[in-house]
């Protein structure tokens, strides 16, 4: 028996509330069971909605630009229905029309999501002439946007180049505003010495690249990171208004830059329970997707810490670096580099050249305090310099 069946935003979405990015089939088409519907996007990933059984598209209740909320009816699916045309009575935005004098084909410009087929008919692009950066080579946003850009950057007379905000830029700077207005941010600033890390890094990265595995810093970073929760547990928590929710796992964010388009924090869970390999191994994975546009919602949801290794690009110190919400703290690293320390030796003190970084953690100060706040970076510290750790 033919019935109704609501497709929904996954109750599990993080980050700022999702938009509907893209329809990938018009009312009155066919679909598969688990075949992607319609593409949703926030400020972290974007991601596609599968049908969770086999009919007919007979709704789209959500359009695209449209707010989605976990939870939300984006369409409904008619179980049982065979394609015949467009249902007798659809309930949404209509698929716009081929114009007569589009340089596209019908035939082409039907394999384009709604929103990609709208942009390239309003900048007179033809997709035959783009390549496509989606999954199985599908021309995205993006794609369109990047070409409009790039035929635009002849500056104009005035010598000021105006660059329209994309969605994932607008969402960033929503994000990173409301942490800011609601949470109180403190930063405390330590030193570290890397010569431990340096030394074993040295030591075993033949090793491990054997094994087909990079060792970064990053990856000690980490590993540190989920090690001294136990010194201040507060530390890996997210803030609610009527509790803390404190957690057992360390799930750490590592955040992750995508060049002009803002950045991304796919999550290593469980890092306390992992070895530096398996930490190394995920994060190499994890950052290769992540560049590459290839990460699934569930990469980046469920973080309960974040690591911003902001000296990869040069600086020292950033602070405060705005707090991943809900989360209650992010570390910073910045830029490793060798420095003249003093060091008592043999009740002697002496100058030395040690490879050197300063490490800063940012906390929320409705949850955590100055006590927690050291406490966690002395053993954070205390970890690093004495790697490998008991």
């Amino acid at each position: 028996m033919a019935e109704l069946v609501d497709l929904i935003v996954p109750l599990e979405q993080e980050g700022t509330e999702a938009v509907v990015r893209a329809w990938l089939k018009a009312i009155g088409e066919s679909v598969a069971e688990s075949e992607p519907v319609v593409e949703l996007e926030t400020d972290k990933v974007a991601v596609e909605v599968a049908s969770p059984v086999a009919g007919v598209l007979t709704e789209q209740v959500l359009a695209v630009d449209a707010g989605a909320g976990p939870g939300a009816v984006l369409g409904r699916i008619r179980t049982g229905a065979v394609a015949d045309g467009p249902a007798t009575r659809p309930t949404s935005i209509s698929k716009p029309s081929i114009a007569a004098d589009t340089p596209v084909s019908e035939a082409h410009e039907l394999r384009l999501s709604p929103s990609v087929r709208r942009l390239v008919r309003e900048s007179g692009l033809d997709p035959r002439g783009l390549s496509g950066s989606g999954r199985g080579g599908r021309l995205t946003r993006e794609d369109v946007a990047a070409e409009i850009s790039r035929r635009e950057a002849s500056p104009p007379s005035d010598g000021v180049r105006r660059v329209p905000h994309d969605r994932m830029r607008r969402q960033i700077a929503e994000h990173m505003s409301r942490s800011l207005s609601i949470a109180p941010h403190v930063t405390a600033v330590f030193e570290a010495d890397f010569s431990a890390i340096v030394a074993h890094r040295e030591a075993n990265k033949a090793a491990f690249a054997a094994r087909g595995i990079g060792l970064t810093y990053t990856a000690y970073i980490v590993a540190a990171a989920a090690k001294a929760m136990d010194a201040a547990p507060a530390v890996n928590s997210r803030w609610h208004e009527d509790h803390l929710e404190m957690f057992a796992d360390a799930n750490v964010g590592v955040g992750t830059a995508l060049g002009d388009k803002g950045l991304i924090v796919p999550v290593i869970r469980r890092a306390q329970a992992l070895t530096l390999a398996e930490i190394a191994t995920r994060l190499t994975d994890l950052t290769e997707r992540a560049r590459a546009g290839r990460l699934a919602a569930n990469d980046v949801q469920g973080g309960t810490f974040t690591i911003s290794n902001h000296g990869v690009s040069g600086s020292l110190i950033a602070a405060p670096i705005i707090i991943n919400q809900p989360q209650s703290a992010i570390l910073g690293v910045g830029k490793l580099e060798k420095r003249v320390v003093a060091r008592e030796v043999g009740g002697v003190d002496t100058i030395q050249i040690r490879p050197m970084a300063f490490v800063s953690l940012t906390i929320d100060h409705r949850v955590i305090d100055a006590a927690q706040t050291n406490a966690w970076l002395s053993r954070f510290v205390e970890i690093l310099e004495t790697w490998p750790p008991e």
